[in-house]
Order: C-alpha cells, then structure tokens, then sequence
C-alpha cells in the first residue's frame, strides 16, 4: 500500500544533499523515528547509497593516459581485422587450390594404378627435349604437361599461403 508523507520532499532533500540525519533538524529526525513510510524510504536510500559507494570505490578508474591508449589500441586492433579480412580470403583461397591440385594428382595417378617408378624411369633428356621443342600439347593427356602445371600452380598457392600467413 503506497502512502505518502507530508515530510517525504524534506526527506529526500536531506537525503539528496547529504544532510541525513547530522544536519537536519531534530524534529524531521523525530517524525522518521515514528512515520513507517518515512523510514522505510531512509532506510532504502541509505542502502541504495552504501551500495553505489562500494561500487565505486571497487572499480578501477586508472589514468586518463591509459584509457587513451587502450582505446587507441581497440581501434588499430579493429582496422587490422577490417584490412586483414581480404588476406584471409587469399589464403583460404589458396589452400583450396593447393588441395584440390593434390586431390586431381592423386586421382590422376589413381587411374594409371600409381606407377611413379615407371613414369621417372620412362622420362629421358631426349623427350624432354622433344616436349620443350614444340609439342607442347598432345590430345593424350602428356603427363609432361600436366604435372608440372599443377605443381607450379601448387606451389604459386604455396608461396601466397605463406606470405598471407606472414603479414597477418
């Protein structure tokens, strides 16, 4: 039940201003002694006040330098992301590349029963020479042609993973 005092703005002015109960006068003191509402009030305002007291003095203010600086360090570390966000998709980029050159390797080499000791021995200066001369593409798939592609492809995605992974 809300009841309301005739002494509660005095009260609250007391209160408000420091004043309770030192420097109020004995008779205002004398009504919070025996008005419930009235005393109800100083008691949750002190309360309140205590309250809000301790927590001030708990939390550290720290110096106006430092606060700058931290603040100045929020925002660097939030531009960093912003620019560092196009490298990242480089880099994933580029390790989606180097996985699925490995992955057409295996699968090409898969097919042909992974016959490596065969392919080094086959290869000879003399068809090196002849690939390098002019037949360059052949419609049989030249492994002379397709290998080395995508180990250089593999390889440019290798450098750019490595230099992404360096800036950032």
């Amino acid at each position: 039940m809300l009841r309301s005092c005739a002494y509660e703005k005095e009260v609250m002015e007391a209160l408000k201003a420091g004043h309770w109960p030192e420097g109020c006068a004995p008779e205002l003191r004398a009504h919070v002694e025996s008005c419930a509402t009235c005393s109800d009030f100083v008691l949750l305002t002190q309360a309140f006040q205590s309250a809000k007291s301790e927590s001030v003095q708990e939390a550290p203010t720290g110096s106006p330098g430092l606060l700058w600086w931290r603040a100045q360090l929020r925002r660097r570390n939030a531009v960093t992301e912003r620019v560092s966000r196009p490298i990242t998709i480089a880099q994933t980029f580029a390790w989606i590349v180097t996985s699925v050159v490995g992955v057409i390797l295996i699968a090409s080499q898969y097919g042909d029963r992974v016959r490596w000791a065969s392919w080094w021995a086959g290869l000879e200066p003399a068809k090196l020479l002849h690939f390098l001369s002019g037949s360059l593409v052949k419609p049989d798939g030249n492994l002379l042609l397709i290998i080395p592609g995508l180990g250089v492809l593999a390889l440019l995605s290798g450098i750019v993973v490595y230099l992404a992974s360096e800036k950032s």
